[in-house]
């Protein structure tokens, strides 16, 4: 019983870093960013082949030139055997920018993950991760449309680290 104990913690603990890599996305937290993988974690992005200390400035300047974004994980499958694990997940993620008119512009990208994950020192990281683009549409955003025509949302504009809404976990 401890033996099933400890794999469904270590299975949850890998799941974590898989929803954290798009909460710390969106809210611009480099460091909880590099809290997901292995400073020696190899990534593969296809744009982007190399470390976990090179990618990281990399998508951090991509969200940054973004006015919004915002990724979800889903469909997580873990297999862990000992102190490594291999994973599949789906994500989506958006991100927007500026059209012509100054109005903003959505991409929405569905791909999946493929990852490798190790447990060091009691601490699940990503140890490798190859990302697959399996589509991507763009589309006008419509947040300031609802908002202008006076169906008012709470719309966040995160533009910088240290939103003070983030709470981090």
């Amino acid at each position: 019983m401890e033996q099933q104990l400890q794999r469904l913690l270590d299975r949850q603990a890998c799941e974590d870093v898989l929803i954290r890599y798009g909460r710390t996305l969106d809210w611009l937290d480099q460091e909880g960013q590099a809290s997901c993988y292995w400073q020696d974690a190899q990534i593969d992005y296809g744009f982007f082949k190399g470390s976990a200390v090179d990618w990281i400035p990399v998508v951090m300047g991509l969200e940054e030139a973004s006015p919004r974004r915002w990724h979800m994980t889903s469909g997580i499958i873990v297999e862990v055997n000992g102190n490594k694990a291999t994973s599949e997940c789906y994500g989506l993620s958006m991100g927007s920018s500026k059209n012509e008119e100054g109005g903003l512009i959505a991409t929405l990208f569905g791909g999946r993950y493929l990852d490798e994950l190790e447990k060091r020192d009691g601490q699940w990281r990503l140890s490798k991760r190859t990302y697959i683009a399996d589509w991507s549409q763009s589309f006008p955003d419509g947040l300031d449309a609802m908002v202008d025509s006076g169906f008012i949302l709470n719309i966040l504009q995160i533009t910088q680290a240290g939103h003070k809404a983030y709470q981090p976990l």
